[in-house]
């Protein structure tokens, strides 16, 4: 019974992180955001493409995904009446299956976004707040030092594991989290392969600010 839950959880986080929120925000604006840009389906390229407004709207639904993935997951756990660390478990179940859904989604032929902002809704929902508070800073900090979306956000996911590890050795955390944040770091770190191989090369493009336009 409880594998046919877990079964099930699952899914249901790989639904809900499937769902491609940036490219139903760009059909709604008539841009097809594979096409434009980067050709990334995520929060940064529908900023850089259909504008603040709906960037930022995608960024909050891919967030919520990363969440109700979790949560949808520990709520099959609780009715079935699991102890505590089963229903931790379950929760490190619904994590990966909600990213898995947002980098490789069904309704997109499995070629989705890089799972950062996905991401931060996992933390939000399975780890203790200061871990998403860590990886908030070290992210804003690196992109308003560098402009560089991919440098930020790479530190990030870095920043999960460790201070996951941290909170874990001051008993905040467990190491079976920590564990799985180590596997969404080397996900979105490989996720961002091209964009070190541009960096490297000096070629990235860095997020500049566009210009006002005069007004008399």
């Amino acid at each position: 019974m409880i594998w046919i839950a877990a079964a099930c959880a699952a899914l249901t986080s790989y639904l809900l992180g499937s769902i491609p929120s940036g490219f139903i925000m760009g059909k709604i604006r008539g841009v097809d955001l594979r096409k434009e840009g980067s050709g990334n389906i995520g929060a940064t390229n529908a900023l850089r493409v259909l504008g603040k407004k709906w960037g930022y709207i995608v960024f909050a639904a891919d967030i919520i995904k990363g969440w109700a993935g979790v949560m949808s997951a520990f709520l099959v756990a609780i009715v079935l009446g699991l102890p505590e660390h089963q229903i931790i478990f379950f929760g490190i179940l619904g994590a990966c299956f909600s990213v898995v859904g947002h980098i490789f989604p069904v309704w997109l032929g499995f070629k989705g976004g890089k799972g950062i902002a996905t991401s931060g809704g996992v933390m939000l929902a399975l780890f203790p707040i200061w871990v998403f508070v860590a990886g908030l800073a070290i992210w804003l900090l690196l992109f308003f030092v560098t402009r560089y979306v991919s440098i930020a956000s790479i530190a990030a996911a870095l920043m999960l594991p460790t201070s996951s590890a941290v909170l874990t050795l001051f008993g905040m955390c467990d190491w079976y989290r920590t564990g799985i944040a180590l596997i969404l770091c080397i996900l979105a770190v490989y996720k961002h392969k091209e964009n070190i191989q541009r960096l490297m090369a000096g070629t990235e493009k860095r997020f500049e600010k566009k210009p006002k336009t005069a007004t008399n």
